[in-house]
């Protein structure tokens, strides 16, 4: 009997649609892979457009450390009124007039979400509390106490501003940390401001290396579902080391190596035909496999 072929792996980089959850992404590659062993590496409100990367097969291995890697967001602000989620899905609930604000001050107030800031995550987060989604609690109409985060903002930058019906919009570009909230940057902007906040728009450019260049659309994916391979994958995504053909055989068959000396993190272990053969990291002096992709 023929045996059965291994199913794709690989990492595919969508485009996610507006109005569309994670998981809905999710399911429709399901059906295009062929395999239930999908996931994702961080998630996009259903708001949000771009970059969400997904992993097939083997690739999903990759996904818990893929998701804390830095993110690039497009966002727009809306300062002048407040909403039950901080974005423009929720309820509206109190309305200031901003149009008359200042653009420098708009400035010196972004001053303070540079760098490293500590932020509230919103009612409406996949954060579990006791157990349950906090959003869940929310919607219950419980209010749930979230512990703040610091999280880090390498660059926030301001483009357009447009002034209209006594609101505000900014459009701003933010380079941030895994775990950074766009929704409470904003919500936190029009507080600091006193004419509260929500976001209107989001559009992530970028997951790590993976940007909108290597993007494709749901509808593109169902014509050819171009999926990254595992190899070049971790190429990108992580730093490299290269061992001989006898370090290999000892690696794969749990033997530890000596540290690889690049860093904290996962790093990609390659054979010496180029093949990948783990992702590890160095803890205690010694190169430690997280997962392996051979044998």
């Amino acid at each position: 009997m023929t045996p059965a072929a291994e199913s794709p792996s690989g990492l595919v980089v969508v485009d996610k649609p507006g109005g569309w959850t994670s998981f809905d992404v999710v399911a429709r590659m399901r059906r295009l892979a062929g395999t239930r062993r999908v996931g994702h590496a961080g998630t996009l409100d259903p708001m949000a457009t771009g970059v969400l990367v997904i992993g097939v097969g083997k690739a999903t291995r990759l996904l818990g450390h893929l998701a804390l890697t830095g993110k690039v967001y497009e966002a727009t602000v809306r300062l002048g009124e407040t909403t039950s989620t901080d974005d423009a899905e929720g309820e509206p609930l109190v309305s200031t007039a901003a149009d008359g604000l200042d653009e420098d001050a708009v400035r010196a107030a972004l001053e303070a979400f540079r760098g490293e800031i500590t932020q509230v995550p919103p009612q409406i987060s996949a954060i579990k509390v006791d157990g349950k989604r906090s959003y869940a609690r929310a919607r219950a109409g419980e209010t749930v106490e979230l512990a703040s985060r610091t999280v880090t903002v390498s660059r926030l930058d301001l483009g357009a501003v447009r002034r209209h019906d006594g609101l505000l919009d900014l459009d701003v570009e933010i380079a941030c940390s895994s775990g950074t909230y766009i929704r409470s940057i904003a919500r936190d902007l029009g507080e600091a401001l006193g004419v509260g906040g929500h976001l209107t728009g989001l559009r992530r450019t970028a997951v790590g290396p993976y940007t909108l260049d290597e993007a494709r659309t749901l509808e593109q994916l169902v014509d050819n579902l171009e999926m990254l391979p595992l190899d070049r994958a971790v190429a990108l995504g992580f730093p490299r080391v290269d061992v001989e053909a006898d370090d290999a055989r000892r690696f794969v068959h749990g033997i530890r190596l000596p540290a690889a000396g690049l860093g904290p993190g996962p790093v990609g272990v390659f054979g010496p035909g180029g093949e990948l053969l783990a992702l590890a990291e160095d803890r205690a002096g010694e190169l430690r496999s997280l997962c392996v992709f051979v044998g």
